[in-house]
């Protein structure tokens, strides 16, 4: 394992004012392959300006490969297909192809503050750099999990303390989710240019979920995807924090089932969306009160009204 690059960690003593300026550079680079606007001072220009031929063939690649998928990506995109077959909707949400792919510990934390800043503000999150790191406040923090977990129904039985959502709502949402708002795809980072980055940010975690028995089994983790709008990149920092960093999901040596010896079997998905609790039952296609079972008008999976909003406009976790 590299620790620098998992959990942040290393055996050198590090001056952090030049690895926070590594890590600029690297973004910058990063902003600059995706054909996203840059934040770079006068050095970093004249570097991206040498690499410019390079940065330009890469986005070339990219826009060859726009229907490509790293391994895990499709994994999850495959499981789609095969779930929301026969959903009813006309086509099947995709994954963004194209994403901020956070391959290394601390890149999250530098994405969440506007360069050369100390502090980010907007409607979803307040950013703050302090001694220990950055601290991230989120406008709304639940505290009571009531009626916040639903699940889409097509698989197992749903148990009665849970929401259950028909396949085709949980479609929509999830064509919603992935297609959010330009404010929620602004990245932090970038948040004081005239002209600021906006795309999807990515991550890739591989918990532990069996640790290694010695002389009897090897230690097993699952993977983990996450994908967030850039305005909420912080949250990604957050995770990474707690599980560390899986590394590149491209490349060969962090795909998971080419080391089934430590793999679990298992891939999650996580899509973060506030912006879903503006939609109304309506459009996410429940039904008419009249025409809903006893489950969905007890569970107040239908509507009355045009206006009225799912899950009464409040927070909610959904999965399939």
């Amino acid at each position: 394992m590299n620790l620098l690059n998992t959990l942040g960690l290393t055996n050198n003593d590090i001056n952090p004012e030049e690895e926070r300026r590594k890590l600029q550079l690297y973004i910058n680079l990063k902003l600059a392959s995706s054909g996203q606007p840059t934040c770079a001072d006068q050095g970093t220009r004249e570097f991206l300006e040498t690499a410019r031929d390079l940065l330009k063939s890469y986005r070339e690649k990219n826009r060859l490969l726009a229907d490509y998928r790293c391994p895990a990506d499709k994994r999850i995109q495959q499981f789609l297909d095969r779930y929301l077959s026969d959903s009813g909707v006309a086509s099947i949400p995709k994954l963004p192809g194209v994403t901020f792919v956070l391959d290394r510990h601390g890149i999250a934390r530098e994405l969440s503050l506007p360069m050369g800043e100390d502090e980010f503000h907007s409607e979803i999150v307040s950013s703050y750099r302090v001694k220990q790191g950055v601290l991230h406040n989120p406008a709304s923090d639940r505290r009571t999990t009531k009626g916040s977990f639903h699940i889409a129904e097509g698989g197992l039985p749903i148990p009665g303390d849970k929401k259950a959502v028909p396949k085709k709502t949980f479609s929509i949402m999830l064509e919603h989710a992935l297609n959010p708002p330009k404010d929620l795809l602004k990245l932090p980072f970038s948040a004081n240019q005239a002209t600021p980055a906006e795309m999807f940010v990515s991550l890739l975690l591989r918990p532990i979920v069996c640790p290694e028995v010695p002389g009897v089994d090897a230690e097993k983790s699952m993977e983990i995807r996450f994908f967030a709008p850039g305005n909420l990149v912080s949250n990604l920092d957050f995770v990474e924090s707690i599980f560390g960093n899986g590394g590149n999901p491209n490349l060969a040596e962090f795909d998971a089932a080419l080391d089934t010896a430590h793999w679990s079997g298992h891939t999650g998905c996580v899509i973060l969306a506030p912006h879903l609790i503006t939609l109304t039952k309506k459009e996410l296609g429940l039904p008419y009160i009249d025409d809903a079972n006893e489950r969905q008008k007890r569970e107040k999976m239908c509507w009355q009204t045009a206006g009225e909003r799912y899950n009464d406009g409040q927070a909610f976790k959904i999965t399939a």
